[in-house]
């Protein structure tokens, strides 16, 4: 069946390219996410983090982000978007290698703020490749094949975490601590650099027309860029920071994935401190959850495609964060290791259509022209709710206790979802 995909028969020859590298490039990810992204926070719940400082793991990359996601997009509009992804991505990449040194550098408190100011160091090239890799897409994926683009993407995504995260599990399982996690950050250090050897690869795709085409098919006319003057104007400041995109109906997109990533990321520091001081899950544990997880992420991705063509990008996003409110509420209630497998379970099932029709919701909203500045301004959301959901989450489970906590989370996703519906 994998093989059947990436053959892409049905596809014209000049994007096959572009997209067999990136499905490569998001398996390789996969690689990475499955052993180190996906077991670093736990990891740091292991040697002695507390919930603040997991959320500064976080936090860490959404504050440096918050000041350069704007000059991000500036720089990349007089960029080649493919050079400068793949740059930005080595350069942070390279920080999953030093992961691997910790342990032999630091004691377990000098690891976890080792592991916090790397976090602030990699999110410096981070933000470019974020405020970037959705327009590169966009330019190298024709509107018409992004919908089953990502779906593969995701198929991708899934296998190769899957095996990744129970090869982990395994490897943490049967070694001597800290060797099991370094083995596994060397994994992950591995995922990162064929990623973006595949990045690399991809082009942008060569266009013949200033003008954009309306989802209509007429044309429509790209404004005029006017030189402004280099003063310091309240005028000149708005323009260099873009606030018009503000004025724009693309403001309500922006607010409701405020709403959609704020929170997402408040209850991301409080699941390793539940799986390993509640339901007292071993490193084996986590890897088959998480493998569960995206199995079926990998069984929604597949009809990720149909449910968007029957229903719209919109709709898929925000059924699938009000199914991600399951997820916490779920979760709060469980007590035996088997109830963390059919949470996993379910939860990469609704995770499989959010993760495949966001970004892609988003890009049905923004000017072809303009993709890097408004895409700055996601990435500015995006953070924004990151800094505050992983700094605010751990203090709301300080007072109300990581299981009350939990069943907030779930409503409060339910609520963001249904916002989308309503309002996006």
């Amino acid at each position: 069946m994998l093989t059947k995909l990436v053959q892409q028969t049905d596809v014209p020859t000049e994007f096959r390219s572009n997209f067999l590298h990136l499905y490569l490039d998001i398996a390789w990810f996969g690689v990475l996410s499955g052993s180190a992204v996906n077991f670093l926070n736990i990891y740091a719940a292991r040697i002695g983090a507390t919930g603040f400082q997991i959320g500064l793991i976080g936090a860490m990359s959404a504050i440096v982000s918050l000041f350069l996601a704007i000059p991000s997009g500036r720089w990349l509009q007089t960029r080649n978007k493919g050079k400068a992804i793949f740059w930005t991505s080595v350069f942070y990449r390279v920080g999953f290698v030093i992961f691997i040194f910790l342990p032999w550098l630091f004691n377990a408190q000098g690891q976890i703020w080792a592991i916090i100011v790397l976090t602030f160091l990699m999110a410096i090239p981070l933000t470019p490749l974020g405020v970037g890799f959705n327009a590169l897409f966009a330019e190298a994926v024709p509107s018409e094949y992004r919908a089953h683009v990502a779906s593969i993407r995701n198929i991708m995504l899934s296998i190769a975490f899957m095996v990744t995260s129970l090869i982990s599990g395994t490897i943490l399982d049967h070694s001597t601590f800290p060797l099991g996690y370094q083995i596994v950050f060397a994994i992950g250090a591995l995922g990162a650099a064929m990623s973006s050897l595949h990045l690399y690869f991809v082009r942008p795709l060569h266009t013949h027309a200033n003008p954009s085409t309306r989802s209509d098919g007429t044309i429509q006319s790209q404004p005029e860029v006017v030189p402004v003057k280099a003063t310091f104007s309240s005028r000149r400041i708005a323009t260099t920071l873009r606030l018009d995109i503000w004025e724009t109906s693309f403001r309500r997109i922006l607010l409701c994935m405020l709403a959609f990533h704020g929170t997402q990321y408040i209850a991301i520091p409080i699941f390793p401190l539940y799986y390993v001081n509640e339901l007292h899950l071993n490193d084996d544990h986590i890897g088959i959850g998480t493998a569960l997880f995206y199995l079926t992420v990998l069984i929604g991705s597949t009809q990720l495609r149909n449910f968007v063509y029957r229903t719209g990008n919109k709709n898929v996003t925000a059924w699938g964060v009000i199914g991600m409110a399951v997820y916490p509420f779920l979760l709060s209630m469980s007590s035996a290791v088997w109830h963390f497998y059919g949470i996993s379970l379910f939860g990469g099932l609704v995770f499989a259509l959010v993760n495949g029709a966001f970004a892609n919701y988003m890009l049905d909203h923004i000017p072809a022209h303009d993709r890097p500045s408004h895409l700055a301004w996601y990435t500015i959301t995006l953070n924004t709710a990151v800094l505050v959901g992983s700094l605010g989450g751990p203090a709301i489970a300080d007072l109300l206790g990581l299981s009350n906590s939990l069943i907030l989370f779930a409503i409060l996703r339910l609520f963001a979802g249904l916002a989308i519906l309503k309002w996006g």
